[in-house]
């Protein structure tokens, strides 16, 4: 993430901030569970020098991982920068092979009664797009991602809109675009909405709407990602569905309006 006073194309521009954070979506869900308290184990693939820097910095952050190398290209670099708007440049990362496809699927048959997977994230070059169901159909569950009966979907509201090629606005609307997520078989559905808050619909029938709790928009990276751990996190502390959304909202928004993402401490204040 860099910070340029006033960016101009076509001559040189100066950096006034720089910091650098190990990322990716599943490995932002880790990093926030770890804040709050939820061991987790970061899986996926990395690759070259920046794969190595991604494991040095989630170990010294005392962050399990279990990353499968691959052995051309490397990790990728995305830089967020921020000169009165912020811009995103993303680079495309390495080609995934079959071989590290197999050895993903032999580390997901370790999966034991009670683990929570996550999946996020664009899905990399060279691997199947409908990769993720095919992991969810390894763990011998049914073809489609949603007739699985995921214990969470987490779509933003415009990627819900996105879905049913609508604009979705209010919270009834999301309600209402939720619903059909929950028909086709997500148990719950968790609609975030930026600073308008998020809605939840839950297995037990509940709709739930919260606003956001405030503050100003730091940095909206990983903020998405903040409010899964978080929701997560509620969710396995307490088993109630309405504290899980209050951890889900102020883990994003604890993210979003600070320089890095979320502390334990930063969730709990808010």
């Amino acid at each position: 993430c860099i910070v340029v006073k006033d960016f101009k194309t076509g001559t040189i521009n100066r950096t006034v901030r720089e910091q650098i954070y190990p990322g990716g979506k599943g490995i932002n869900v880790s990093i926030v569970l770890k804040n709050l308290g939820i061991p987790s184990t970061t899986l996926g693939f990395l690759g070259g020098f920046t794969g190595d820097e991604i494991e040095r910095r989630l170990k010294e952050q005392k962050i399990r991982t279990d990353f499968i190398r691959v052995p051309e290209g490397m990790s990728r670099i995305n830089v967020k920068m921020r000169s009165g708007v912020e811009t995103e440049i993303n680079g495309s990362g390495p080609v995934i092979g079959t071989d590290e496809m197999s050895r993903l699927y032999e580390k997901l048959a370790l999966l034991k009664e009670g683990d929570t997977l996550v999946l996020a994230g664009s899905i990399p070059a060279g691997m199947p797009e409908n990769v993720y169901q095919e992991i969810l159909r390894t763990l011998e569950l049914l073809r489609n991602v949603l007739s699985y009966h995921p214990f969470l979907v987490k779509p933003n509201h415009h990627e819900l809109g996105a879905l049913f090629d609508v604009k979705i606005d209010t919270k009834k609307d999301a309600a209402v675009y939720g619903e059909k997520l929950q028909q086709a078989g997500a148990r719950n559905v968790l609609v975030s909405m930026g600073a308008k808050g998020a809605v939840l619909l839950t297995e037990e029938g509940q709709i739930l709407e919260k606003d956001a709790p405030g503050g100003t928009l730091v940095n909206s990276v990983g903020a998405g990602d903040s409010m899964v751990a978080g929701f997560l996190a509620g969710y396995e502390r307490y088993k109630d569905y309405e504290k899980a959304l209050r951890y889900g909202l102020c883990a994003g928004s604890a993210s979003a309006c600070g320089e890095g993402l979320a502390t334990g401490a930063q969730v709990e204040k808010m």
